[in-house]
């Protein structure tokens, strides 16, 4: 039983990470997302901006993106920003990670009409993380590799992806188990002190109602 989990595990771990969908945003408004990444891994983001019509519809095709780019801000789990960059209404964004945690990506129209808010556009979004970014076709046409060669290779890449995951793993379980120990701790030292006051308050009510009985002569 153990060995079909861990089975399905691995299967899980080897299917592509993309996380796709679409979204409206105004020309002066900012898009965050939250992408929880390991470190050391390639993140590729495919994107697509569509004008909206008189009619209310969204432009399809290349026609759809002109005149309006893509402003793209990422940071990582410590703040600092990894990429700044202006980019064509239609393309991709791709960066390495080198701390591991969430990523915030932020995206917004490099419009200048603040102002008067400009119109809504629909963004197409889609973030692939790890190998399954990587474009197999191309990447074998440039270094000219077999069909098999390119199969070793998208495999390679695919087990490279599955160690970081489980380093990060690793590193999380961690992390969280500091975590218990050092609330089980405080929360025994709590047990401890409320019954540390529990036994003085008993103590000192003791003492006053022997003070009280002894004023009254009652002992």
């Amino acid at each position: 039983m153990m060995g079909m989990w861990w089975v399905a595990a691995v299967v899980a771990a080897m299917l592509p990470s993309t996380s796709g969908l679409y979204f409206h945003i105004k020309e002066s408004e900012v898009k965050c997302f939250i992408e929880e990444v390991p470190d050391e891994t390639m993140v590729t983001g495919k994107y697509r901006v569509q004008k909206p019509n008189a009619d209310g519809t969204f432009s399809d095709g290349e026609d759809g993106s002109q005149g309006i780019g893509m402003h793209v801000k990422i940071k990582d789990p410590t703040g600092d920003v990894v990429m700044d960059k202006d980019y064509a209404g239609s393309g991709r964004f791709v960066f390495h990670t080198h701390e591991a945690g969430e990523h915030s990506i932020c995206i917004s129209t490099n419009s200048t009409r603040w102002f008067s808010g400009g119109e809504q556009v629909r963004v197409h979004l889609a973030i692939k993380v790890g190998e399954a970014g990587n474009d197999y076709d191309t990447i074998q046409k440039k270094e000219q590799l077999t069909q098999m060669e390119t199969r070793l290779y998208q495999l390679l890449a695919q087990v490279r992806q599955i160690s970081n995951e489980q380093a990060y793993q690793r590193t999380r379980e961690a992390t969280f188990r500091q975590i218990s120990e050092s609330t089980n701790v405080r929360v025994l030292w709590w047990s401890i002190a409320q019954a540390g006051i529990l036994i003085i308050i008993a103590a000192l009510q003791l003492r006053h109602l022997r003070g009280f009985f002894e004023a009254k002569k009652l002992v």
